[in-house]
């Protein structure tokens, strides 16, 4: 997708899009959103969609860095105290790893 090509109001639109998609646990439109809006919200000249752009890139920043801090103390968590969990740990495994840690 060329944003060169798209009007102002369009693109404001499919931002605020991935900004709201980002909320149905699906933080890739978030990173999405942030990796193509960057040069619109900040390095662009001002036009009077890109207050509402930059505010909606600065969000989905945040929630993607909440989501990738959440993951990642998750997986930590998980895979540190799995073999303790017993059987709970088992259950919330896709795959049974043989023996224990």
């Amino acid at each position: 997708m060329n944003l060169e090509r798209m009007p102002n109001e369009e693109k404001l639109s499919l931002c605020r899009r991935y900004y709201l998609g980002g909320f149905a646990f699906l933080p890739f439109l978030w990173l999405v959103n942030v990796l193509w809006f960057f040069k619109e919200a900040f390095l662009k000249p001002a036009y009077t969609e890109q207050p509402q752009i930059k505010s909606y890139i600065k969000k989905s920043a945040m929630g993607l860095i909440l989501w990738v801090a959440v993951l990642t103390t998750w997986i930590t968590i998980f895979q540190h105290f799995r073999a303790r969990w017993g059987e709970v740990g088992d259950y919330l495994s896709f795959t049974i790893p043989l023996g224990t840690a």
